[in-house]
């Protein structure tokens, strides 16, 4: 495409942002009918590196506060995360993007 009266032609440079890839908290919350028992064992069972100590920790601050983050990270894990404590039937909040 040409325009009249000038040779000038407009160079658009390409700008390189990086994005941060979406990231996402697991919070679980208090209800009157999941036992501390089975709150741990679905918190060892789902969230990685999640041992017995820092289970019953979320439990009790679960119960005390009536919700607790248990995991944050990228969306699709947290995604995961939450469908599955879900399925266990934990009750859940909804996914809060960070």
């Amino acid at each position: 495409m040409t325009f009249s009266g000038t040779n000038e032609s407009t160079v658009l440079e390409r700008v390189k942002e990086k994005q941060k890839y979406p990231e996402a908290r697991v919070i679980v919350l208090d209800d009157d009918f999941n036992t501390f028992e089975h709150v741990v064992n679905s918190l060892q069972k789902i969230i990685p590196n999640m041992n017995e100590e820092k289970a019953w920790k979320y439990a009790n601050k679960i119960d005390k506060d009536g919700s607790a983050e248990v995991w944050s990270g990228p969306l699709e894990q947290a995604e995961l995360y939450h469908y599955q404590l879900s399925s266990e039937g934990l009750t859940m909040a909804p996914l809060e993007r960070i």
